[in-house]
């Protein structure tokens, strides 16, 4: 297994399939790409299943021991089942995040596939709101969520990005984890960082502050030192990268573009590393090469450190409300 200069042990790949997708989320950063493209236009740049199984064939010869596949949107490609087949035979620990709108029709494709668990994208339980957020419908979404659990795609992580549009969502958010076995709920704040709208960002941690308040327990996981909340019946997990040096202190992933290009860190793409055209022996080169130039942290490469924010939104009031009742496990 391949460590950086700092440390770190890389044992995590995430792989963009596509930079296509058929949401138009308001915060979208496309992995930090970019904005997506629509679905239905084909993209010739897309890796094909066998330039995504050759790259995690020779990640796994380095030690990488997970792989997450990502886009834009995974499931518009129609092949997305035969990329996963394809993975699983090198590395078994393979997931998904999706917007969740075509799931219903292919979570079972999936898992047979060899398809282990899938994060699914919800801001809102309230259909107004969630389009607004997404650009597009709930229903297909709770509909793929429920087929996930069925089929045993678990955990379900349902992603909410955190910002100021989403805030008085979290108590129902967490209420509706907390009501179905395989749920969790992933909090992720809003990166101003890729998409601008600096005015959006809401104070993480007066969220983490109310979410210790009111939990039962608190866990730190390994993987960025991410802080996971219990409730009765419900795990919340919170992603809160914008300013924290321990958050990537404590990162073990690289990721790979749609393109094939290997990058050590979301938030940079000064450092890309293109593997198309070469062969076993350069793209291993290649995987050493962004994985040893890591950096520690990747604020110390932004123009700009996070801005101090008004005063009134420290105090949280969409958060003030008591939570619902929610069933024992």
């Amino acid at each position: 297994m391949l460590g950086d200069a700092f440390g770190r042990e890389v044992t995590d790949i995430r792989i963009s399939v596509t930079k296509r997708c058929n949401f138009a989320c308001v915060y979208c950063h496309d992995e930090g790409q970019g904005p997506t493209t629509r679905a239905g236009h084909r993209d010739p740049e897309e890796m094909t299943v066998e330039e995504i199984e050759r790259l995690v064939r020779l990640s796994r010869e380095l030690g990488i021991r997970s792989v997450k596949f990502t886009g834009g949107e995974p499931l518009v490609r129609p092949d997305m089942e035969a990329i996963v087949d394809r993975t699983v035979r090198h590395i078994p620990d393979v997931s998904l995040t999706t917007n969740g709108a075509m799931l219903e029709r292919r979570a079972e494709y999936l898992r047979d596939a060899g398809l282990k668990r899938v994060n699914v994208s919800v801001d809102s339980l309230d259909p107004d709101q969630f389009r607004s957020i997404r650009g597009g419908g709930l229903a297909p979404v709770l509909r793929g969520v429920r087929e996930a659990l069925r089929v045993g795609l678990t955990p379900v992580k349902l992603n909410m990005v955190v910002f100021r549009s989403t805030l008085e969502n979290i108590p129902a958010m967490i209420d509706y984890v907390g009501s179905e076995d395989g749920l969790r709920l992933q909090l992720i704040e809003f990166m101003p960082e890729l998409v601008a709208h600096r005015e959006w960002m809401s104070d993480i941690a007066a969220v983490k502050s109310w979410l210790e308040t009111h939990a039962s327990r608190v866990l730190v996981r390994e993987m960025h030192h991410r802080r996971v909340y219990l409730f009765q019946g419900a795990e919340v997990e919170l992603v809160d990268p914008v300013g924290n040096a321990e958050f990537c202190a404590n990162c073990h992933r690289i990721r790979v573009t749609h393109r094939g290009e290997l990058k050590g860190c979301l938030n940079r793409n000064d450092d890309l590393i293109p593997t198309r055209g070469l062969g076993d022996d350069a793209v291993r080169d290649a995987l050493r090469r962004v994985i040893t130039h890591r950096i520690p942290y990747y604020g110390a490469y932004r123009p700009a450190g996070r801005a101090g924010l008004p005063a009134a939104e420290q105090e949280l009031p969409m958060l003030s409300a008591p939570m619902g009742p929610r069933r024992s496990r």
